[in-house]
């Protein structure tokens, strides 16, 4: 039991951390966007990339290629740690799963109810319905590990699975309604590669390489294809085996989540928040924040998330569906629920399929930004006067003797 707790705290550690590098990405892009560097930051996001092997030709700006590529390998590290909550962690049983379930059901509907509400009488605007719809579990990690041993790790871990729910519940959507001009050929050949991933699961190949390879010829059908290739990433991380060749060794799923983590942390969100996150404040009117876009986005956000989420646990747990975590206040679930509100890279990534308009992609980093960032702010002061002493079972508390 102890060496699960310690493994939980690790990754604890590592979202949070990479939460404050998003935070400092995000800074840096809005400094570069409203500074006389925004010719340049414009510049860098513009610049040509160009792959070409024979018949094969993939030329798209330096954006996109974060966008559709580096974000693949984030997909990736989130269908792992799916994979892995579902086999052994907090979402193996209906007993564990059943609370963290309803709150991310409710945090993914009251913010797209009330985005829905904002702009039903627009066709085009109506497309961002499921902006506001995601959390960000980095983001939402680094505010919650500013209280350090105040919060329950209980409540922590509640946060991480109904994060991990949002993100499942994410990629559904963008597989869904956010495919473009569909290439039935394309898919065929991507459908193919995940068959052999699975095959070689089946035939009990541990080593990495062939399903790396595999990953990266089915990542190219699907980017061929209009479904979004970032599923790619989760689907081949479905296929990767949990157990090793031999009974103790290390799990091939663990060892590549272990390597890719820092790596997607540190390296991959940062780059993908400095590119997205640069909203342009330069021309930016009281009418601009009132426009139904980024009003949807923010409201959404800020009161989707707590009403729901609260709400929903609070008829489970009542109900007796689900029970509260240990050690754990209704008072820190509301908390909880606020911190939910930050929405930051998924937000950003679901406005990025959304929308074309340059204008319209402006307005959903500023919705996004204004959401999350109160989010933040009330999670933060209501978790704060929630635990005013160290909590029982806390990250870093004295154990029992």
């Amino acid at each position: 039991m102890s060496r699960v707790v310690n493994r939980i705290q690790d990754f604890l550690k590592l979202e949070t951390s990479a939460g404050i590098m998003l935070m400092m990405a995000a800074v840096l892009a809005l400094l570069a966007n409203n500074s006389f560097l925004s010719g340049y930051y414009a510049a860098f996001l513009d610049t040509p990339v160009q792959v070409k092997i024979g018949a094969l030709n993939l030329a798209k700006p330096l954006l996109l290629w974060i966008n559709d590529g580096l974000m693949a390998i984030f997909f990736f590290l989130v269908g792992l740690e799916v994979k892995r909550e579902v086999l052994q962690g907090e979402l193996s049983s209906i007993n564990k799963a059943a609370l963290p379930m309803l709150a991310a059901i409710g945090g993914m509907a009251g913010p797209a109810i009330i985005y829905s509400y904002i702009n039903w009488d627009n066709a085009v605007t109506m497309s961002g319905w499921a902006i506001p719809s995601a959390t960000d579990i980095a983001f939402a990690l680094g505010v919650l590990a500013l209280l350090g041993n105040r919060v329950p790790i209980s409540l922590k871990i509640f946060l991480l699975a109904l994060a991990i729910i949002d993100d499942i519940g994410a990629i559904t959507i963008i597989a869904i309604f956010y495919t473009d001009n569909l290439s039935v050929e394309a898919l065929g050949l991507g459908l193919a590669g995940f068959l052999a991933l699975v095959a070689l699961n089946r035939s009990g190949v541990k080593s990495i390489t062939p399903y790396a390879l595999i990953t990266l010829v089915m990542w190219v059908c699907v980017l061929k294809s209009g479904v979004h290739a970032t599923l790619a990433g989760v689907l081949a991380a479905l296929a990767i085996p949990m157990r090793g060749k031999n009974p103790g060794d290390q799990s091939p799923l663990h060892a590549l989540e272990h390597a890719l983590h820092p790596w997607v942390a540190f390296a991959v969100l940062p780059l993908f928040a400095f590119a997205n996150a640069g909203v342009s404040l330069a021309s930016i009117e009281l009418a601009d924040l009132t426009s139904t876009v980024p009003l949807g986005i923010a409201l959404g956000l800020f009161f989707g998330n707590q009403i729901a989420i609260f709400s929903l646990s609070f008829i489970a747990v009542k109900t007796g569906f689900a029970k509260l975590p240990d050690n754990v206040r209704w008072i820190q679930i509301y908390g909880v629920g606020c911190l939910a509100g930050i929405g930051f890279t998924m937000s950003l990534f679901i406005g990025t399929l959304a929308f074309e308009d340059p204008e319209l992609i402006n307005q959903v980093r500023l919705g996004v930004l204004m959401g999350s960032f109160a989010s933040a702010v009330l999670g933060y002061a209501v978790l704060r006067l929630a635990s005013r002493a160290p909590a029982s079972g806390a990250v870093g508390a004295p154990e029992p003797v």
